[in-house]
């Protein structure tokens, strides 16, 4: 009986707000379906046990004691698995989850994969030479997108990338032949993201679709700074909703018309693909790696980067202009076959088996 190959995934829970800990949820569910692969998942952010949990409530206190749980935890578990497949963000986020999981993997020579997802790489490896030093132990770098394996070749790091994962099973596929000023938006409420460059953006079309309503939700720490701006514009019908969890985002993208995100910088945005997948229509920001998962006026709408004007008026378009909408709907969810769960997974378990088999 051939032995399974034992991959451990380190990432973060559905316990933190995004696309991380999603894409780390699918793939899990989606490597179910191979059977001489055994996944287990250890989360960076494990909940303390009973009334230990009150800890984590506490500023400072909670980072002190989730990393000792982190770590503890890893040395506990890391010895019995073949693979050691990292998620990973970057900055200090870097060096306190992935950073001591690789010295790890290479102390007990375990196959290690950095499965690295933050549009701020370039900023964060120009910043942080140690970075590099440690990435440079892992066996392989794989982004989600040819925008990373990029940025990496420039700090000398091999990099090969394999895409994030859309349920489609998940998502109804609406057409929206003639949508109406109905707009959403759900990236964390962060500088990078530029929210106000949304805000203004949907201003200008209030001015125009007074009826025009904007739903944001998640959080973050620019969520007050954003609810003064809204006062300050003068806008109406906008709200915001906190945390949503995914059975919920989902009934938001299948309401809304409209999706509009303006970030200064991104990798691979999953709320593309799943505006994809339910066939709703948007207008983005041409982002670091967004350019390279949209085709502009072919799959979506892609403006400058905090051009709030060209914002405005590529949703103009889309309200508008009879038929366009349907198009890029149409076209964009035609892309989604090449983000299906059961062809990405397939790609991760050839690397695994390729890592372990170069051990033999």
């Amino acid at each position: 009986m051939t032995n399974k190959l034992r991959v451990l995934i380190v990432a973060p829970s559905l316990r933190i707000t995004g696309g991380q800990a999603v894409q780390a949820a699918r793939l899990m569910q989606e490597l179910k379906a191979f059977p001489q692969v055994e996944v287990a998942f250890q989360a960076i952010n494990p909940a303390l046990p009973g009334p230990l949990h009150c800890l984590q409530q506490i500023k400072y206190v909670r980072t002190i004691v989730t990393e000792t749980t982190y770590l503890i935890a890893l040395l506990i578990r890391i010895w019995s698995y073949d693979v050691i497949h990292l998620f990973s963000a970057g900055y200090w986020s870097f060096m306190l989850a992935p950073a001591p999981a690789i010295l790890f993997s290479k102390l007990f020579r375990k196959k290690t994969i950095l499965n690295y997802r933050d549009g701020q790489a370039e900023d964060h490896l120009n910043k942080w030479p140690i970075a590099i030093r440690i990435m440079s132990l892992v066996d392989r770098i794989v982004p989600p997108s040819g925008f990373l394996v990029e940025v990496f070749a420039k700090f000398g790091l091999p990099a090969t990338y394999i895409s994030n994962i859309v349920d489609t099973t998940q998502f109804n596929f609406r057409p929206r032949p003639t949508p109406g000023p109905k707009f959403f938006h759900n990236r964390g409420m962060e500088p990078l993201y530029n929210i106000p460059c949304t805000l203004k953006a949907f201003a200008i079309v209030q001015q125009k679709y007074p009826e025009a309503s904007l739903i944001l939700a998640h959080d973050g720490p620019l969520r007050q700074q954003l609810e003064a701006m809204v006062l300050e514009l003068n806008l109406n019908n906008v709200q915001f909703l906190g945390f949503v969890d995914q059975t919920c985002m989902r009934q938001l993208y299948e309401a809304a018309e409209i999706y509009l995100m303006s970030p200064n910088i991104d990798n691979m945005p999953g709320s593309i693909l799943e505006c994809f997948a339910c066939g709703l229509p948007f207008v983005s920001t041409a982002a670091g790696g967004v350019p390279f998962i949209v085709e502009n006026e072919k799959t979506g709408l892609l403006v400058p980067i905090n051009d709030h004007q060209a914002m405005a008026n590529a949703a103009l378009r889309l309200i508008e202009e009879p038929g366009f909408a349907t198009a890029l709907t149409t076209q964009g969810f035609m892309e989604c076959t090449r983000y299906q769960g059961p062809q990405v997974a397939q790609q991760w378990v050839k690397l695994y088996n390729e890592l372990v088999s170069a051990t033999k």
